[in-house]
């Protein structure tokens, strides 16, 4: 048997990362094990079988705590798995505020769907995963700290590296030595940008053999920070002289933080003082608290204001229950409300859409990736009309969207981050749309001249048919 990688899931797009490295001395590593995300058919994917037993699996190694890198750790131990997931600690704290909420959710779908079922006589739909399978997973998480080399398995070790994407987001890399062969990978995870308003920047790897490198941006540029804060700061102007309010479908782990701290160190330049600001998602406030908690991990300022304030804005309200959360609805005007989820395919921000959506004065800022399918892509995109529990909803509002606040490097960010590598090493492309990936891989060629492959679902590359271009000096690894 060969020492391979095996692309399971994120390859050709951007949900479901799950890669599998399997060693010829019949080790098994999974990189990931997140939710398929976006239309019907790609969550539907979620229910089928996983292409390995869960119980052969050694160990799983997590880059970080969004549901389409870690959604599927819970039906991962229904099925058989018992090893350790290896993480950050700040990814351990957040992984266990997402997935509940996960599995709250994806109960209550299963319940929706069931009654609807029982009225055309069918049988009951049951969960994907449930409460208790979430609480089976969480013993399981090892924290695993920054720059600390790792031997998890004999002949495998193990660094994580901050990616700078979300708090305890990481670049992974392994080192293999398995019967004679030699080879070391890296893992990017999700990289985030080198100008970002809350984390420092992703840390460049020196040496690699091969990269599994995401994409999810690998065909354009963000607009500056600078020019995406300013305008934000025009939207809340225009909003206000409109006598409306401002909707931000917002991810409960990153881009809220973001934002607040935006909301927080801009109060006097933006008159905040004249608006409400609600943060209106369970999630997104016990997130916080983790932000907080782990604020050593920050960028320099925006570790002040999470010490100092806790990203505490004027007016800033947290709506934790539905009562306070239905309360905003009473607000004609100055009201910020930041939901979730953040590409609206569900959550407390489509009950705010369905209520003000059709209102001219209403501005809805997207201010993070929206993937195909979803219905924020689809207000992206243009679409004059939403479907909302059965109900046509019109499109009067003003949508609005900044692309310089993404938590993913862009095609140059990307391109520095790899220029790190000192051999320019090959590159498999993953997590990304086909536009995306087939860009960066002619960037990539073009810039370094170094073999890029985008590979297909169930696609392997044999570490052993690489050519060896590191030096491995194992060392001493903590096992």
């Amino acid at each position: 048997m060969s020492t391979r990688i095996r692309f399971l899931g994120a390859a050709g797009e951007v949900t479901g990362s799950c890669h599998l490295l399997e060693t010829g001395a019949g080790r098994r590593v999974l990189l990931d094990c997140g939710l398929f995300q976006g239309s019907a058919e790609a969550e539907a994917r979620n229910r089928q079988a996983f292409q390995f037993d869960p119980a052969s699996i050694d160990a799983v190694i997590l880059s970080h705590a969004h549901l389409d890198h870690a959604g599927r750790l819970p039906l991962l131990v229904k099925q058989g798995f018992r090893g350790p997931i290896y993480t950050h600690p700040a990814s351990r704290d957040l992984s266990r505020i997402m997935l509940k909420d996960s599995a709250h959710l994806i109960e209550k779908d299963a319940e929706t769907e069931t009654r609807k079922r029982a009225r055309r006589g069918l049988a009951a739909v049951a969960p994907l995963y449930s409460q208790a399978d979430v609480e089976a997973c969480l013993p399981l998480f090892r924290g695993l700290k920054y720059d600390e080399r790792r031997e998890l398995l004999p002949g495998i070790g193990c660094r994580l590296r901050d990616a700078g994407h979300i708090l305890g987001a990481a670049i992974v890399e392994i080192w293999v030595d398995d019967q004679g062969l030699r080879r070391k990978l890296v893992f990017s995870g999700d990289l985030g940008q080198t100008r970002s308003c809350i984390m420092p920047p992703p840390v460049k790897i020196d040496a690699a053999d091969l990269v599994i490198m995401e994409s999810v941006y690998g065909d354009r540029r963000h607009r500056s920070l600078e020019a995406s804060v300013a305008e934000l700061g025009a939207i809340l102007q225009q909003a206000r002289e409109q006598h409306g309010n401002l909707l931000i479908p917002a991810f409960s782990v990153g881009r809220t933080q973001e934002l607040l701290y935006l909301f927080a160190r801009h109060a006097r330049e933006w008159r905040l003082d004249r608006w409400h600001v609600f943060l209106d998602s369970p999630m997104a406030i016990e997130a916080t608290a983790v932000y907080t908690d782990h604020a050593s991990l920050l960028a320099a300022d925006a570790a002040h204001y999470a010490r100092e304030t806790h990203f505490g804005a004027p007016h800033l309200h947290f709506a934790a229950t539905p009562e306070e959360s239905m309360a905003i609805n009473a607000i004609e005007s100055g009201a910020i409300i930041i939901a979730g989820s953040g590409m609206c395919t569900g959550g407390r921000i489509q009950h705010h859409l369905k209520h003000r959506l059709w209102r001219s004065n209403t501005h809805v800022l997207f201010a993070g990736f929206q993937a195909m399918g979803t219905p924020g892509r689809r207000l992206v995109d243009g679409a004059r009309e939403l479907m909302l529990w059965g109900e046509p909803i019109r499109v009067a509002a003003k949508i609005h969207t900044l692309g310089g606040f993404s938590a993913h490097a862009d095609q140059e960010g990307l391109c520095d981050w790899y220029s790190g590598f000192s051999h320019r090493p090959t590159v498999a492309l993953v997590h990304g749309e086909p536009r995306g990936s087939t860009a960066l891989a002619a960037e990539l060629r073009t810039r370094f001249g170094c073999p890029v492959t985008v590979p297909g679902l169930g696609d392997s590359i044999d570490l052993g048919e690489l050519p060896s271009t590191v030096t491995l000096d194992q060392g001493k690894m903590r096992a």
